[in-house]
């Protein structure tokens, strides 16, 4: 059966799917969204949200918060007590400097560096990935521009930028910092959704990447409540609890969606999908190019996160915990995922939401289906066994820890990112070289997701990116 036709559909009702559902309906399209999962997620969103995004779909008036707590990041320290990092750069000055007087005096300088590193990408972030094959006067004209952009930030940023990106996180901090404790917290973030470890090249560009958006000092992303908000306005239509799939007819043209294995047809002549881009093209392969089919399918999509939940009663001693005593305790922790399992004493961090608690584990690699009750058992184990030392009642709560390792998360290899932040993965090689812009060689097809530039960690920016090449792809007279 088929059901009446909308201009666009989008498949996927992430925050990259609804901020071009929403670009698109504001431009005069019908647009529907499709999206797999039932029921909406209420956890909040983690990632800068870039203020284009903000000032265009006006999220502010629409009930847009960010949580900024402060403490930004807390650390157990081996001795007892806790490295506690601030908003405030004196004040987080002060408590490095208990610790150690040296890393202190070194923290505004590596701040502001950081800070500055990071505004650079936050500049390629809102725009598509540079074009490094146009002759387009207006794309040279923009790459230019971001190159004088970076040189009037001065000789050191230059420098910096040339020197740190392809650096191991491991290798960045060791050359500022000498407190374990510090360089673990700050590490941690370096090799978030990475199957690498702190020594492994390109991580410190990770480190930066989650940098984007946050103030000078805190290395953490932001955290909101994006999604929520956006499922809120009006101009689109949102249907939940049904796959979709692009379908061509027999011209290779698309012709809209069908909605499961055999449910009904929905017509359109533009389909936009934040799907992995491994997942997306699976349907289509025989009638893509085999050199194409290659790149995609070398797309390194390797979780190594679990993500959980804990239900929590009454007020907790910390806001954000993160349990990565050092760089060498990162790298131990790594070692396990090199052989397929899980790290036996895994990165744990606690962020404390109204009511819960979000936990984020790593390593716990992907297995292939190989996940069971056993396993789950064993994982949730050994991040009680992390947590203890720091918070006792952990153990009262663990059958209210609620883990999701990477083979439950329904994506390419249990991947949240659509594929890692590596440097071979990343501007216009993100998804695959020669179609980094959205467009995809299925006329009428788009990808929006995470598995595009900028990424993973960056919430609305492909969505946005996406849209404004769609809009212009397809100009209404």
């Amino acid at each position: 059966m088929t059901q009446s036709r909308y201009d666009a559909i989008v498949i996927g009702a992430g925050v990259n799917g609804l901020v071009a559902a929403h670009y698109l309906a504001r431009a005069g399209r019908r647009v529907l969204v499709v999206e797999r999962e039932p029921n909406a997620n209420a956890a909040l969103d983690v990632g800068w949200v870039p203020p284009q995004v903000v000032h265009e779909l006006d999220l502010e008036r629409q009930g847009l918060r960010f949580t900024q707590p402060d403490p930004w990041i807390a650390a157990p320290l081996e001795g007892g007590g806790r490295l506690e990092l601030w908003r405030d750069l004196g004040r987080s000055v002060e408590a490095i400097r208990r610790i150690n007087p040296a890393d202190a005096a070194k923290w505004p300088d590596f701040c502001a560096r950081m800070r500055k590193l990071a505004t650079v990408l936050e500049r390629l972030y809102v725009a598509p990935p540079p074009d490094i094959e146009s002759r387009n006067p207006r794309e040279l004209t923009r790459i230019a521009g971001l190159g004088l952009y970076v040189r009037r930030l001065g000789k050191q940023t230059v420098i910096d930028l040339a020197r740190v990106l392809p650096m191991s996180i491991a290798e960045l901090l060791d050359d500022w910092f000498e407190n374990d404790a510090l360089k673990g917290v700050l590490g941690a973030v370096g090799v978030w959704h990475l199957k690498q470890g702190p020594r492994s090249g390109g991580t410190a560009f990770n480190f930066l990447h989650h940098h984007v958006g946050s103030p000078i000092g805190v290395f953490r992303p932001p955290v909101s409540n994006i999604a929520s908000v956006l499922l809120g306005l009006p101009g689109i239509e949102v249907r939940r609890g049904q796959e979709a799939m692009p379908v061509h007819g027999p011209d290779g043209h698309l012709t809209g969606v069908g909605l499961g294995p055999h449910g009904d047809t929905i017509e359109a002549q533009l389909v936009v999908t934040s799907a992995d881009p491994r997942a997306a093209f699976e349907y289509a392969k025989p009638d893509l190019d085999p050199e194409f089919v290659r790149a995609i399918d070398n797309i390194k999509c390797r979780g190594v996160v679990a993500k959980g939940t804990l239900a929590w009663q009454g007020p907790t001693r910390f806001t954000n915990l993160c349990v990565a005593p050092s760089l060498e305790y990162l790298e131990r922790a790594y070692d396990a995922a090199k052989y397929g399992r899980d790290s036996e004493r895994p990165y744990v961090e606690l962020r404390a939401e109204d009511g819960h608690i979000e936990v984020h584990v790593q390593y716990v690699p992907f297995r292939n289906g190989d996940s069971n009750a056993e396993h789950d058992r064993e994982l949730r184990a050994a991040v009680v066994g992390v947590l203890a030392p720091h918070v006792p009642e952990i153990k009262a709560a663990e059958s209210r820890l609620v883990l999701k390792s990477p083979d439950q998360f329904h994506l390419t290899e249990g991947h949240l990112y659509h594929g890692e932040l590596t440097l071979d993965q990343i501007l216009f090689m993100r998804p695959v070289p020669g179609w980094s812009r959205y467009r995809t060689p299925l006329e009428g097809l788009y990808l929006c997701g995470a598995g595009t530039h900028p990424g993973g960690g960056i919430a609305g920016a492909a969505g946005r990116n996406a849209a404004r090449v769609i809009l212009k792809d397809t100009k209404r007279s």
